[in-house]
């Protein structure tokens, strides 16, 4: 169903009217809190559909594996077997391809436990993480899972995000995202809004980087090694704000939320909790090394490392925009590419795929989530809206 309906002025947290605002003593800040509520229509990702997505030259998009419920985070085995999530059903399906076709045969549940999302693979173990939970399994030789042990059950609460995504780094760590309870807020646990590294053991975890809203995607670049992330722009600032947010994430760093957001902007709702002037916590924040369009919201972030690909796509990064639900013209439903220079330094925003916003932006038929680069260098993505995992290729040599 779609429906727009602009917030109501009591949402504001300064109403403009004579009674109120003769009151309002000089040092106050104005400051209302506004937005959008639009869904476009789901429609069905019909084979006509998807023969309409707009891909690159030499690329096509194939539908890898459809009829799952609700896909979410993957993770790819060495023998090419992928994990899939299932973040309201709590589960996790083995999909393979049996015959290397690209197109898979076998979707098949190998574990449950409440609220399953992210999902990462080393050493034939997988390791999963739910709200609180983080939890491993050793990889039976038919694709299976053992019993899921719990390495750490003492999460932060999750709130408003509860997309706890894994990854490890080139470091061997493991490395977890935790989102903000909130839309913007001061967090009581500093686990919240961060990314941090757990011991895989379950011995312990510290914070590697603070200040990040909900920063979902994430990935390493394969020459330099550094770490970035997209994090999610604050609601309710209008159509245009906040813009979602290409960090570079180093240890120890503060990236601003909630009180700098964007390109060193103020948040007048939230003062700093230090008690600093805002210009003196943001000389200690870290900007975002580039802006995208606000609400487009993405989901994964992934560097290519493989040889199907042109060269010039080579350290390149992916990312997925799942979609905006509160912008008058809606912004994401799109894979996009973002060019890094020669120093891994990222340059600019280009679109990849798109189309699967229609009709004017009034329906779509696909929601992009998780991306993974497979064994053979193509790239699967999911769409948690139709229950489909496309597979996007190179064919033109």
């Amino acid at each position: 169903m779609r429906f727009l309906q602009p917030l109501a002025t009591a949402a504001a947290l300064l109403v403009a009217c004579p009674a109120i605002a003769q009151n309002v003593p000089p040092e106050a800040t104005p400051f209302k809190m506004t937005g959008n509520i639009y869904l476009p229509n789901k429609l069905p990702a019909t084979d006509a559909r998807v023969a309409s997505l707009k891909v690159p030259a030499g690329f096509a998009i194939t539908k890898y594996a459809e009829g799952l419920d609700k896909p979410r985070m993957m993770a790819v085995a060495p023998n090419g077997d992928v994990y899939v999530s299932n973040r309201v059903a709590g589960t996790i399906t083995l999909v393979r391809d049996a015959n290397k076709d690209g197109k898979a045969e076998v979707q098949r549940q190998v574990a449950q436990k409440p609220n399953l999302h992210g999902v990462a693979l080393k050493d034939n173990k997988l390791y999963i993480s739910a709200v609180r939970e983080v939890y491993v399994a050793d990889v039976q030789p038919d694709g299976g899972l053992g019993e899921l042990k719990v390495l750490y059950k003492d999460l932060a609460d999750a709130g408003q995000h509860a997309n706890r995504t894994l990854a490890f780094g080139p470091d061997g760590q493991l490395y977890l995202s935790v989102g903000s309870t909130c839309n913007a807020c001061d967090e009581d646990n500093p686990e919240n809004a961060t990314l941090l590294q757990i011991k895989t053991d379950g011995s312990g975890r510290s914070i590697f980087a603070t200040g990040l809203r909900n920063t979902i995607g994430f990935d390493w670049h394969p020459s330099t090694g550094q770490l970035f992330g997209m994090d999610h722009g604050i609601d309710w600032l209008g159509d245009e704000s906040q813009m979602e947010e290409l960090n570079q994430l180093k240890q120890g760093a503060n990236y601003g939320w909630p009180s700098i957001i964007a390109d060193g902007k103020p948040y007048p709702a939230n003062k700093p909790k230090s008690g600093e002037t805002y210009a003196q916590f943001d000389a200690k924040a870290v900007r975002p090394s580039l802006l995208y369009k606000a609400h487009s919201a993405p989901l994964a972030l992934v560097f290519y490392r493989g040889a199907q690909f042109p060269t010039t796509y080579k350290n390149d990064a992916f990312v997925t925009m799942h979609g905006s639900w509160n912008r008058a013209q809606p912004s994401g439903y799109k894979i996009v590419r973002v060019h890094f220079d020669a120093q891994g330094k990222p340059e600019k925003f280009e679109d990849f795929i798109t189309g699967f916003l229609v009709n004017e932006g009034k329906s779509h038929f696909g929601r992009p989530c998780a991306l993974v680069q497979a064994n053979d260098g193509s790239l699967l993505m999911t769409d948690d809206d139709n229950g489909i995992i496309y597979r996007i290729a190179y064919a033109k040599k």
